[in-house]
């Protein structure tokens, strides 16, 4: 069949679609979560959600493509998301792959949104995963209302986030309230004087994927210390949680929320 992508025009898609490359981790997390992942044949590097995923053959970065591995995998169908991989999505498409790329959630309705688009690329329901989902957030409305939060991702320097983030839209919808929430860039390094000075509740910093807990921790506090900002309570996620846009990013909100009420209580 034939549709129509935004970026790169007329997209021949197979009717069935048996062998896949999913180069987006949150694209490969939905496709084992609505049952599809025996049809994957390669993945990112990044690509570590869930465990099975791990035993396929990494056939890029974000960025970089294997083209003789992909050639061998001869997939009928490459997926990608929007965003950082918008030229590797016009290279594929160039070398002759049929490849969508999956849009940047705005919000944690994008996610839902993303699931019921790769359940219809596999020509079937998604089992009700992405209404069960939407029950789920729906239940944490208000779970952290009035909160001043401030959120770190810690990816070489620090980066936090503005209102265009879609974890900016999941702290509103939590009743929490961004500090840096009147910048208009959805990710932009931090001027980390101004940080106290915004009167945050809670710190939240959020490392790349776990390797040690305990040195991760360490490091968190040395860092908290180093600023000055041990006077307010600070937490770590388990690594790379909140700016995972896949199905399990709402197991790690609800697993945030209970954080950090916990720790606001104290």
């Amino acid at each position: 069949m034939r549709l129509t992508h935004e970026q790169l025009g007329p997209v021949e898609v197979p009717d069935e679609l048996e062998r896949v490359v999913s180069l987006a981790p949150n694209v490969t997390a939905t496709i084992f979560a609505i049952g599809a992942g025996d049809r994957l044949v390669g993945r990112s590097a990044f690509c570590w959600r869930p465990e099975d995923a791990e035993r396929l053959p990494v056939v890029a970065s974000y960025t970089k493509v294997r083209w003789s591995l992909l050639a061998d995998l001869a997939p009928d169908m490459v997926f990608t998301t929007a965003g950082i991989q918008r030229q590797t999505t016009r290279e594929l498409h160039e070398h002759g792959y049929s490849v969508w790329s999956f849009p940047l959630p705005v919000s944690p309705w994008g996610i839902l949104e993303n699931i019921r688009l790769a359940a219809a690329f596999f020509g079937g329901g998604d089992g009700g995963l992405a209404a069960k989902l939407g029950k789920r957030y729906l239940d944490l409305a208000g779970e952290l209302k009035g909160v001043r939060v401030y959120l770190e991702y810690q990816l070489g320097e620090p980066i936090t986030i503005g209102r265009g983030a879609f974890m900016h839209a999941a702290l509103e919808h939590l009743g929490a309230i961004n500090i840096f929430g009147d910048h208009p860039q959805a990710y932009f390094s931090p001027p980390l004087s101004e940080v106290m000075e915004r009167k945050p509740d809670l710190l939240i910093f959020e490392p790349k994927r776990i390797v040690n807990r305990e040195r991760q921790l360490a490091a968190v506090s040395q860092k908290v210390a180093e600023r000055g900002w041990q006077s307010v309570p600070w937490l770590a996620t388990g690594g790379d949680e909140l700016s995972h846009s896949g199905p399990e990013f709402f197991d790690y909100l609800e697993s945030f929320v209970a954080r950090a009420r916990e720790l606001l209580q104290k």
